[in-house]
């Protein structure tokens, strides 16, 4: 259902309260209250089939009695009655609703079960549902209170989004107090129609939204969040707060990996990877909200604090020292200024301790060198109420010198009712308060954070080119003879062998993979493995032993048993034929006396692997009942989940996502080297993490499975244990590609090649943020009237934060294809055709660049007809684009693909490409025509 429609809710000229109440205590008394006492000016129909008037406006008896049909309705009645009044809004043509009743999934099965009628019922109208089971909206500046709120609050930018409302009603009190004001201020229940990402992404096309704060206990429809939360990000922060953080699995782990990423992990990976901040504690949730609403990222970490007491000061500087911040460092001409003004015995350097008798003007003079010095990136100031302080004219002071800074500047008035004047103050001057040093420091380094993260998500990652062998129909067919870049000749079948194997391997009751199967399957990656033997006697484990060369390793090879080590099921260092029949019969014994119940089938052979001084990593995947397949890397051998030392992130991954990975680890200092022991090799690591990446998202057949230990060494990697877990359910019917994965992966199928005019050959692939290089040099190539022509401004050096716009995208609500040329053994990109879709998917926005010098070569066409086909295969209605009058060349290649010009204005030409519905491709297909059903 559209997200404009939203438009019904949250921007109603009519709104009808059915259970309009005159009963104080009641919420239809409240929600009618709220709605004619704060200002709304729209029409308001009270519903009421026993009163002729509610709270002295005249009442209707039911929806179909009204004189006009309403845009909103708000359903205050019993839960028994709504699905009756959903088939009345929908059959009346009301556009949205809003369900305040309560009793529906949070009460049991029964609850459940009338929440599933309600949302069957709703599909079949053009009708919008928040709740059931929630508080309402609240819409300042539209004075729209469809609440039961106590409270209105005073219009902000920032967007509140509650599964509590409980909740809202205390963020409500706060904000009050703290002078901050909403956008918009909702609160979706159950979420049987309307969710967070429906939400985020209309606020994302809200001119009074800056920022957005979520308060989460699950999400659903993970992708579509991703999805949204990504594009909100590029530009605005998200806050956001996860209850339930602890909950146990219902089932126990089978993998290293199942046991160690948690259900939070996995929370706190996607938020990461979404560009979302994340709180711990509600306070902490409410003090970065107020710091995200004021103010953009700092530059940076560096803190200057500016106090009338030093033990303050001291606080304030341990609690920034804790959390990684910085204390900036006076530049020498700062120091000068300060000391020429302030008294002889102040502090002479960060903390800025200007003593307890310090005036309004000293903090005036204090603090306008250090809002200037280019050292210092944010300002905190804190002030204790001393005999000779005064509170109020000290906090005027501050709010007019920082008037227009660009820096951020918090302020920390301790005390009670000597400073609550001045806080009042500080808060309506739009400068951030804190009732204490530590919690204005957290909410600095959230700032900071979110302006980190959201740099580091958008970093241009190095171009690897990843090998891999080629694909056969055999499993253990491992020629590497032919073999090609990921990403741009290969392309992997949507049915591929490794999922037609696991099928099969579940078809025959086989849940857990052998290590030798696991690890064949790595192979098929290009990931090295050690070569494993299975035996099912001494003598044929001596036969092994002697073919792959001692010493040798012997494990023992049953499905039943996860971590061999714990039943004794591992022998090392193995150098002759006697020690390989005692370790066998040592392995069998242990496992009888330590796992009598598991069925046991011999022991794998295998070379005794030289690690020197390599690293042992765990590498592995599990899939997460909410964002699908999730990675994880950390510090692995027999005491990976002791050590606890992990990174988790959402594939797909490229080169800077791994290396943020490893990066994060406690063990980082042995992956670079340490104490004179060398360094892995970096690049061959990053590439296998990276091959894994393209296992897992390509086989959704995957429930978990680990690499441990993976040994990384300054010459190379090597996997020596393997263990995969098929998921039964996935490995039993058809799924879409990629139905596994929170995030979409880069579109091969998209890919495909073409020829220019003059016959030279070229490549159409979407883009990829490692092409930033060559986006900017085909712009830099470009002339002012393409560049003109193309974005309307001149833009002759792109900068890393206006190509990286271009080439970081989300596949599943824009696509960029690339037209790239090798010349002399240098590859280019010479023209880009882009669709940008709006959230609904059903309007696109195009447009296209190509290179001067290679204008004329029937390029535009061939781009412009390619994105067309594309927005068919998504099911869109209709492409837009403009260009300038005078562009004569790319009117008619418009014009020749179908857009008909819709508007002239001042040079500018308005087109449009209406796609037909039966001229849409099936969504289940892609535009090569493969069916994307199994």
């Amino acid at each position: 259902m559209p997200v404009h429609f939203l438009d019904k809710i949250f921007s109603p000229k009519r709104i009808a309260v059915i259970g309009a109440s005159d009963k104080r205590s009641s919420v239809g008394y409240s929600v009618l209250q709220n709605l004619i006492g704060t200002g709304y000016d729209g029409v308001v129909y009270p519903v009421n089939n026993k009163r002729e008037a509610v709270q002295g406006v005249h009442a209707y008896p039911n929806i179909a009695a009204l004189p006009h049909v309403p845009d909103l309705v708000i359903v205050c009645t019993p839960a028994a009655t709504v699905l009756d009044l959903v088939h009345q809004c929908g059959r009346a043509g009301v556009g949205g609703m809003i369900i305040l009743s309560a009793g529906f999934k949070e009460v049991g099965e029964a609850g459940r079960a009338l929440e599933d009628q309600i949302r069957k019922a709703k599909s079949e109208y053009d009708l919008r549902i928040i709740g059931p089971n929630c508080l309402g909206v609240i819409a300042p500046h539209r004075k729209l209170n469809a609440s039961f709120a106590a409270s209105m609050p005073r219009p902000g930018s920032v967007a509140l989004i509650s599964q509590s409302g409980a909740l809202c009603t205390s963020i409500l009190d706060w904000a009050e107090k703290e002078g901050i004001g909403f956008s918009h201020f909702v609160s979706i229940g159950n979420m049987v129609d309307v969710g967070v990402a429906d939400l985020i992404d209309y606020f994302a096309n809200d001119l009074h939204t800056k920022s957005i704060v979520l308060y989460v206990e699950s999400i659903t429809e993970a992708r579509s969040f991703m999805s949204a939360a990504r594009a909100f990000t590029r530009t605005n922060p998200i806050v956001a707060f996860k209850s339930g953080r602890f909950t146990e699995s219902a089932k126990a782990a089978t993998s290293h990996t199942g046991a160690m990423a948690g259900a939070d992990d996995v929370y706190d990976a996607a938020f990461k990877r979404a560009g979302i901040e994340r709180a711990f504690e509600i306070d902490e949730l409410f003090d970065t909200a107020e710091l995200l609403a004021r103010y953009d990222p700092p530059r940076g970490p560096r803190l200057a604090i500016v106090t009338n007491a030093g033990g303050p000061g001291v606080i304030a500087t341990d609690a920034l020292i804790a959390r990684d911040g910085v204390l900036a460092k006076l530049s020498d001409d700062v120091i000068r200024k300060l000391d020429s003004h302030l008294p002889v015995y102040w502090s002479k350097e960060n903390p800025v301790d200007i003593l307890g008798d310090a005036t309004a003007d000293r903090f005036t003079e204090t603090l306008r060198p250090i809002l200037n010095d280019e050292q210092v990136d944010a300002v905190l100031v804190v002030l204790t109420p001393q005999a000779m302080t005064d509170p109020t004219a000290i906090a005027k002071a501050v709010v007019t010198v920082v008037k227009g800074s660009r820096k951020p500047v918090l302020a920390v008035w301790m005390g009670g009712a000597m400073v609550e004047e001045g806080d009042r103050i500080l808060n309506a001057g739009g400068v951030a308060t804190y009732p204490r040093p530590e919690h204005a420091v957290r909410a600095f380094m959230h700032l900071v954070a979110y302006g980190r993260n959201r740099k580091l998500l958008y970093e241009t990652p190095q171009e690897m080119p990843i090998i891999l062998p080629a694909r056969s129909h055999n499993l253990n067919d491992l020629k590497t003879s032919s073999i090609s870049r990921l990403g741009e000749d290969w392309k992997p079948p949507l049915t591929n062998l490794i999922s037609r194997f696991l099928r099969r391997r579940s078809k025959q009751g086989q849940r857990v993979l052998s290590e030798a199967d696991s690890k064949s399957i790595l192979k098929r990656y290009g990931i090295p493995t050690t070569r494993t033997l299975i035996a099912s006697s001494p003598r044929q484990a001596v036969r092994h032993a002697n073919e792959v060369g001692y010493p040798v390793v012997l494990k023992i090879f049953s499905h039943d048993i996860t971590h061999k080590t714990d039943v004794g099921g591992v022998m090392l260092n193995l150098l002759h034929d006697d020690d390989v029949r005692r370790g066998y019969a040592e392995i069998l014994a242990n496992a009888k006396r330590l796992a009598p119940d598991a069925e046991v089938a011999g022991v794998t052979v295998q070379p005794m692997f030289k690690r020197g001084h390599g690293v042992e990593l765990i590498l592995g995947t599990k899939q997460d009942p909410t964002f699908g397949s999730v990675i994880m890397v950390g510090t692995g051998g027999i005491a990976a989940e002791c050590f606890g030392d992990r990174a988790l992130e959402l594939p797909p991954l490229n080169e800077r996502l791994t290396w943020r990975m490893l990066e994060s680890l406690k063990s980082w200092p042995l992956l670079q080297g340490y104490r004179g022991r060398p360094g892995v090799d970096m690049n061959q690591l990053i590439q296998t993490i990276i091959r894994f990446s393209y296992l897992v998202a390509e086989s959704p057949e995957i429930k978990e499975f680990d690499i441990n230990p993976l040994v990384a060494t300054q010459n190379g990697i090597m996997a020596l244990d393997a263990r995969a877990v098929i998921d039964d359910d996935a490995a039993s019917r058809p799924l879409r590609p990629y139905n596994h994965l929170a995030i979409r992966p880069y579109p091969e199928q998209y890919v495909r090649a073409a020829q220019l005019k003059d016959g030279r050959s070229i490549q159409l692939r979407p883009i990829r943020p490692e092409d930033e290089p060559m986006w900017q040099a085909m712009a830099a190539a470009c002339s002012d009237e393409s560049i003109h022509s193309r974005f309307r401004l001149l833009v002759r050096k792109p900068s890393h934060s206006i190509a990286s716009r271009f080439c970081f995208i989300d596949y599943d609500r824009e696509m960029a294809i690339v037209a790239e040329i090798e010349e002399l053994g240098v590859r280019k990109i010479i023209g880009i055709g882009r669709l940008v879709a709006d959230s609904d998917h059903d309007k696109a926005e195009y447009a296209v660049l190509v290179a001067d010098q290679w204008q004329g070569q029937g390029l535009g066409s061939q781009l412009t007809n390619y994105c067309v086909e594309i927005g068919r295969s998504w099911g869109l209605k209709q492409i837009e684009a403009e260009t300038d009058w005078d562009n004569r060349k790319m009117l008619a290649t418009f014009k020749k693909a179908g857009f008909e010009i819709t508007e002239r204005s001042d040079g500018i030409v308005s087109l449009q490409r209406t796609l037909l519905p039966a001229e849409s491709t099936s969504s289940e297909e892609d535009v090569s025509g493969n069916s994307v059903v199994e």
